[in-house]
């Protein structure tokens, strides 16, 4: 495993557990508003061995209550399944699986296996702006993306969708095509972003939404899906 950052204690990213942040290097898309524009490059050298993390987890095992594994892209990792399996053999916590969705078969083998608790799929737009927001030039992805949905939408793990949204890139016609792109979700977030000295494009003039704007865009979406819920909004 190529892991690039470590958060020993998060709040935010597992909602009702405290648990800690494994981020894994290396990402195929180019989102210009990422906030881990750091870890995005395939050749990045790993900052903390395996056998670091799981000895950390087995010292903090009784006061944590999940991991989660982020990125970048873990689902590149060819070696996820194993790392996640001794995981759970170890420490016996939950794991949550941070995800752009352009993996199905590795997400269908983690969920059979039943290596994860929870996966987060991050919903870019809807089809027609997909690329372009993702930063990447190939229907064969976008394809895939479509598969994990599916693969979430029409299986029991628990999960969410969600958008980060941002001003600048985003407008009512994404939501509009997002609703029927999603159709059937149980559970999706639309995410403020927040400004960061990490963002990728850093010239671009992303600004966050309004907790109105963000409004207008839930009540698009939710005729299509079960809950809609707004995150990180003020």
């Amino acid at each position: 495993m190529k892991i690039c950052g470590f958060m020993k204690t998060t709040l935010l990213d597992y909602p009702g557990h405290v648990a800690c942040t494994i981020f894994t290097g290396g990402c195929n898309f180019r989102c210009p508003y990422c906030h881990n524009s750091e870890l995005l490059r395939m050749d990045l050298p790993s900052e903390y061995s395996e056998e670091e993390i799981f000895a950390f987890l087995e010292r903090r095992k009784n006061v944590l209550e999940g991991v989660v594994i982020s990125g970048g892209e873990p689902t590149l990792q060819p070696d996820l399944p194993e790392f996640i399996r001794e995981i759970r053999e170890r420490s016996g916590l939950d794991v949550k699986l941070d995800t752009n969705g352009t993996s199905p078969d590795m997400l269908r083998r983690l969920i059979s296996e039943g290596l994860l608790s929870f996966v987060s799929m991050d919903i870019k737009s809807g089809p027609s702006g997909y690329m372009a927001i993702g930063g990447f030039n190939n229907p064969e992805l976008l394809r895939r993306v479509e598969e994990s949905r599916d693969i979430l939408i029409n299986g029991d793990l628990p999960y969410e969708l969600r958008t980060t949204v941002v001003g600048g890139i985003h407008k009512r016609a994404d939501f509009e095509e997002i609703g029927p792109f999603i159709k059937g979700c149980r559970s999706y977030f639309l995410q403020a972003y927040k400004e960061s000295e990490t963002v990728l494009d850093l010239s671009s003039g992303f600004t966050t939404p309004s907790r109105e704007q963000l409004m207008e865009y839930a009540d698009i979406v939710r005729p299509y899906v079960e809950n809609v819920e707004l995150r990180g909004v003020d």
